[in-house]
């Protein structure tokens, strides 16, 4: 059976300090304190998506639900697919674009016109993996020409005579439904996708997927009840977001300098990933494990690790309110 994991769920998570520094109580807070009001002005709702709505309608359900002033998806699903949407509500989504380009994962019914042997398609599922040119489909939000998409495995659930019940993970922006006429195409037959279910978009999964009965039935008990324990369970924190993104944390008193536009340099940090490379998206955290911004580093972890100063990441969209972290004042 296929290891079935994106290429950041095998990433080991290891870090290099580069000077020690502790965080100071009185600013910031560690994102799972934060108050039920404001995970509501700053959260992530993993929904279920049923068959039927487009992703867009989901979005609009789920603002009236939590009474959000606005609400959007990342990583459109057409209407007849289900499964994992993520929504970012009020200030989160603004994030939503930063879970664009991570790896999916989907399950899906195939059914191939022909009867062959089982063994021949498990032997050109697995062959039919890596990069592979793709031409999107006629019907597509993007311009039809001929790109390269990695998929990093397919694993075979289940063989019924033509019908093919198999996992897929792969980089965004693959068509599944394309990648099935592909196949089709391999084999010497024809070949077209039945269902189609997400399974995975970057750090969200099944596990913690909520359906909008369960989010409406959790926002009563709040509102009504001032019960928050059913609802607090089904708001993610914008930082879980970010798993698939590589880490860099700072001291207290870097922080409000980056809020403020300030790139951040090397006397700022305080531990980074050892696997960073020069062009990685990155985010920028608190030692409470607060998101700051998400930026590109300019250097890799050798040459943060080699340098005192210079800049380690070049900002591309600041998430902390300023002023949260105090001032620093500027010797003269």
């Amino acid at each position: 059976m296929t290891e079935c994991l994106l290429p950041f769920e095998k990433r080991e998570r290891e870090f290099s300090t580069k000077r020690n520094a502790e965080t100071s109580p009185k600013f910031g807070k560690r994102p799972e304190e934060r108050s039920m009001q404001e995970m509501l002005e700053y959260a992530i709702i993993n929904i279920d998506k049923p068959a039927g709505p487009t992703s867009h309608q989901i979005s609009g359900y789920v603002r009236d639900i939590v009474h959000a002033e606005k609400a959007g998806h990342s990583g459109t699903l057409d209407p007849g697919v289900t499964g994992v949407l993520p929504i970012g509500i009020n200030k989160a989504t603004r994030i939503m674009q930063w879970l664009l380009t991570a790896g999916k994962e989907y399950v899906c019914l195939m059914h191939i016109h022909e009867e062959l042997p089982r063994d021949k398609i498990i032997y050109k599922m697995k062959e039919f993996t890596g990069l592979l040119k793709q031409l999107p489909p006629v019907k597509s939000a993007v311009k039809r020409q001929v790109r390269e998409r990695n998929v990093y495995y397919v694993d075979v659930i289940d063989i019924d005579g033509k019908d093919v019940l198999f996992r897929i993970g792969c980089q965004a922006g693959t068509y599944i439904r394309k990648w099935v006429h592909d196949f089709g195409l391999i084999l010497g037959t024809n070949a077209h996708m039945v269902e189609l279910r997400r399974t995975k978009a970057g750090p969200f999964s099944e596990e913690n997927l909520v359906d909008m009965l369960a989010l409406t039935d959790a926002y009563h008990y709040y509102e009504n009840d001032k019960n928050e324990e059913p609802l607090r369970k089904i708001l993610i924190t914008p930082e879980r977001a970010v798993a698939h993104l590589k880490k860099i944390y700072v001291m207290d008193t870097t922080v409000n300098s980056l809020c403020h536009g300030a790139m951040l340099k090397i006397p700022g940090l305080v531990k980074y990933e050892k696997s960073i490379q020069e062009g990685d998206i990155v985010a920028v955290c608190t030692l409470k494990e607060e998101l700051v911004l998400i930026g590109t580093a300019v250097m890799n972890a050798e040459a943060i690790a080699a340098q005192e100063k210079g800049i380690v990441v070049r900002t591309n969209q600041v998430f902390m309110d300023p002023d949260v972290y105090p001032r620093v004042e500027k010797s003269e």
